[in-house]
């Protein structure tokens, strides 16, 4: 059962947590440069504003056809090996997209390396569940969303000053830094022990099985679309805030390219301590309560934000605001992690995130379709009104149980 090296060599708390870090850091750098670079994309190909934002939804609707072939494939061949491949395929197609020729060809590739980018986030969730100690999944599933932030960052300080020097095509090729450094990592580095414990049963599971057992029982079906609401109205704010707003400080406030990867730079700022907070807070108190304070928080901050007309004020205020729109996300690993066991935890983690990845790539579609309706302000006070299906859903669908591998009903 476990003759295979990477099976005898294992994973240690800190290697996983490095692992699993710098592949989520490499999916938000690679999603806020092609925010920075629509415009000079749509310039160069000729694209119109549905067409530059297809391009985001289509790589976050690859990143959901990946998320859960991906996902699967990391519960039956194992954590390491599944992280490894997608890396591969990610980099080829960013690669590619840096020689597109048209809308048709870049759409493609786009499709593909979302693919790539889709296991990222579950599978390395699921591998920090079976390296950590459950009494502090929050705190690491929180340090690995804190990952993205950091790619983020990365994306908003090199983008403006590379852009107008190696143009968009050059920043593909940029993109592909990141991801050779995460394969690097993940190089030799073995599988966690309670994924190798079951590695018989869990390479006995088709992936219908393996569905199946999202809908186990009442318990666990609740649990599962209580979950996939979180993780939609999760994605569906974020994206439609962060690729719209540098757009928008030009276009209203007259911001260079500078100052709008300064407003991104201080509300990503706020997000990483959001999530860091949330971390901290859900391993002390409960989880489900933690959730419902930074659910309401967002409610409040994305309505007052979209009032604001002064520019400094707006780039303070970002922070706050970035804080409880994104540090949810500091929990939502650990929330999975809790309510799946080993056998069923990576598809669990896959399936439904990046199920509400994809219904959150229409975001940028829809906020666009708004603004060019109505206005941004009324875009994004529109916005504010989907926190409420959070608060309904932690309050009645999701389980109140937390750091512990007792899963739910049916499926343990």
């Amino acid at each position: 059962m476990s003759s295979s090296p990477s099976a005898k060599r294992g994973v240690t708390p800190g290697k996983a947590m490095v692992a699993a870090v710098s592949g989520y850091a490499m999916d938000g750098f690679d999603l806020l440069i092609l925010g920075f670079m629509l415009p000079a994309i749509s310039a160069s190909l000729v694209l119109n504003a549905s067409q530059a934002g297809s391009l985001v939804t289509w790589t976050l609707i690859g990143a959901v056809i990946g998320g859960i072939v991906f996902g699967h494939l990391s519960d039956r061949l194992g954590r390491i090996r599944v992280l490894t491949f997608t890396i591969l395929m990610f980099s080829v197609f960013t690669g590619l997209c840096a020689v597109a020729q048209g809308y048709w060809d870049l759409l493609a590739y786009r499709t593909l390396a979302g693919m790539g980018l889709g296991g990222e986030f579950g599978i390395g969730m699921a591998l920090i569940a079976e390296a950590w100690p459950a009494n502090k999944r929050n705190r690491a599933s929180a340090w690995v969303g804190m990952g993205w932030q950091l790619g983020v960052l990365l994306a908003a300080f090199i983008t403006p000053f590379l852009l107008d020097i190696i143009g968009w095509r050059g920043m593909f090729l940029v993109g592909l830094l990141p991801a050779l450094a995460s394969f690097a990592i993940r190089r030799g580095m073995g599988e966690p022990e309670a994924f190798t414990k079951h590695v018989d049963v869990n390479q006995g599971l088709s992936f219908p099985a393996r569905i199946r057992l999202l809908f186990a029982d009442r318990a666990t079906s609740k649990a599962s679309i209580g979950i996939f609401i979180l993780c939609s109205v999760q994605n569906f704010g974020y994206y439609g805030l962060m690729i719209w707003m540098p757009s928008y400080l030009s276009s209203n406030f007259g911001f260079s390219l500078t100052k709008s990867g300064l407003w991104t730079a201080v509300t990503v700022v706020g997000m990483t301590f959001g999530i860091w907070l949330f971390g901290v807070l859900a391993d002390r108190f409960a989880r489900w309560k933690i959730f419902l304070i930074y659910q309401v928080g967002a409610v409040v901050m994305v309505v007052v934000y979209a009032q604001l007309r002064d520019p400094t004020v707006m780039l303070f205020t970002g922070a706050l605001m970035g804080m409880f729109v994104n540090g949810m996300i500091g929990g939502y690993g650990a929330l999975i992690s809790d309510t799946y066991p080993v056998k069923v935890r990576a598809t669990a983690q896959n399936v439904l995130f990046n199920l509400g990845r994809g219904v959150g790539g229409f975001g940028p579609l829809v906020i666009g379709l708004l603004v060019g309706q109505w206005s941004f302000t009324a875009a994004i006070t529109l916005l504010a009104l989907i926190y409420l299906l959070d608060i309904f859903a932690t309050l009645f669908l999701l389980p109140k149980k937390q750091g512990s591998d007792d899963v739910l009903g049916a499926i343990g």
